[in-house]
């Protein structure tokens, strides 16, 4: 007989960590509060970026987020409030922010993106998935050649300490690699290695797949917590519409898992970082790649079925309000650099809560509290990229089995 393992949040994570351990033999059930895949995984920018190996903590952004704090129109903002989660998590932030601590977390970083990226790759040439995968690369255009100047010491740093960099276009040579952008543009580093698909697509394909092979997913069961009596081990997860048993269970709920902390025996400093995007037509001048304006904040990415403009970060608490100035920020900031930057119709304009933690890095770990609890959430602003080496390192720990990446720098512990 199988065990059981039910996994809580169906989010990109949760769907990653079902499927690893639905293929290695185990009875698996998600439930998940709302709609399969209707969170962070559905709107983001489907990035898979190996690239995006430094940690969000560097030397000198405390300051810039500091200004950010006192300025309505800035792309990254900080809703002022008495909040003493937020300002906890603001302290652990800042002193996360030198270089020891950026090259530490960039090592594990890499460890997850190159594991992710490949795993991906397996997956879509060995099951019966449609996202829209695409391995072109992910552009930074600049306008100004000071932009380009500080990419290119963040280029020379990447390549000296994780051997990876970017291939750099002068001019209107970053026209011809990409004509949808204007002329005049100072110039662009593309990272050839990086990849990106369509979320929602693979959520949805992701969920057709894992239900033809006997997983069970509950949506709108909302967790309540778990069942243990004065056992150390949880027996079953309490929901809305009844319990559910199970011999291990893995809370994959992204921006929502500090307020789980009572179930899971230990404080989650895990803030939401709001994200927006718009989702529109393919406009007539469409990239052929994913875009990130770094100048202005704003990514873009291209599918055959759609285009999305995305970014932003605010730390407004658990807002389910849409700011239209925010939406704006996005059109205003492509507008510099595409001859299209948007196009009709627009399909969907969306925000959802990244899972920021302090130091940019995951928790992957098992609940202090019960030991057949794991924790797999965190990812902050790249869960889609980092979510196949989430689930099959969350099967690997469940498995009993050698970690294929040390998961010790991603202990809730380090809290």
């Amino acid at each position: 007989m199988s065990q059981r393992a039910v996994v809580i949040g169906g989010g990109v994570v949760g769907a990653a960590s079902a499927y690893y351990l639905n293929k290695s033999g185990w009875d698996v059930t998600i439930v998940e509060q709302k709609g399969f895949g209707s969170g962070a995984a559905h709107g983001n920018c489907g990035y898979v970026c190996p690239s995006h190996i430094l940690p969000l903590p560097q030397p000198g952004v405390m300051s810039k987020t500091l200004k950010a704090m006192v300025s309505p129109n800035s792309p990254f903002s900080i809703k002022p409030r008495f909040d003493l989660a937020l300002w906890s998590w603001l302290l652990q932030f800042a002193r996360h922010c030198n270089e020891k601590d950026m090259l530490a977390t960039g090592v594990t970083l890499q460890r997850m993106l190159n594991s992710s990226k490949a795993l991906y790759e397996e997956l879509f040439a060995n099951e019966p998935i449609d996202a829209e995968w695409q391995e072109s690369g992910i552009l930074y255009p600049f306008r100004h050649e000071a932009g380009m100047e500080h990419f290119a010491e963040n280029d020379k740093f990447l390549r000296e300490h994780f051997n990876h960099g970017a291939d750099r276009y002068d001019g209107d040579e970053v026209v011809k690699l990409e004509p949808a952008l204007k002329s005049g543009l100072a110039g662009g580093w593309h990272f050839p290695g990086d990849a990106h698909l369509r979320p929602d697509k693979l959520m949805s394909s992701w969920k057709t797949l894992m239900e033809s092979r006997g997983v069970s997913i509950l949506e709108w069961h909302q967790f309540q917590g778990f069942s243990n009596g004065k056992s150390t081990k949880a027996t079953r997860a309490v929901t809305s519409k009844g319990d559910i048993e199970a011999d291990a269970f893995v809370v994959a709920t992204g921006a929502w898992t500090p307020l789980l902390n009572q179930h899971l025996g230990c404080k989650v400093p895990i803030q939401p970082g709001k994200g927006y995007s718009m989702t529109m037509a393919r406009p007539k001048l469409c990239p052929k790649m994913p875009l990130i304006f770094e100048e202005h904040r704003v990514a873009v990415t291209p599918w055959p079925s759609g285009y999305r403009l995305g970014s932003i970060m605010e730390f407004a608490g658990y807002d389910e309000t849409i700011n239209p100035k925010r939406i704006e920020m996005l059109r205003a900031g492509a507008s510099h650099y595409l001859h299209e930057p948007t196009a009709e119709p627009v399909v969907e304009q969306w925000y959802g809560w990244r899972p920021m933690t302090p130091d940019s890095l995951p928790i992957i770990d098992r609940s202090p509290a019960l030991e057949n609890v794991f924790i797999a959430a965190g990812h902050n602003m790249i869960g889609v990229s980092m979510a196949t080496a989430t689930g099959k390192l969350i099967t690997e720990l469940l498995n009993g089995t050698p970690t294929h990446i040390p998961v010790e720098p991603m202990s809730v512990k380090r809290f």
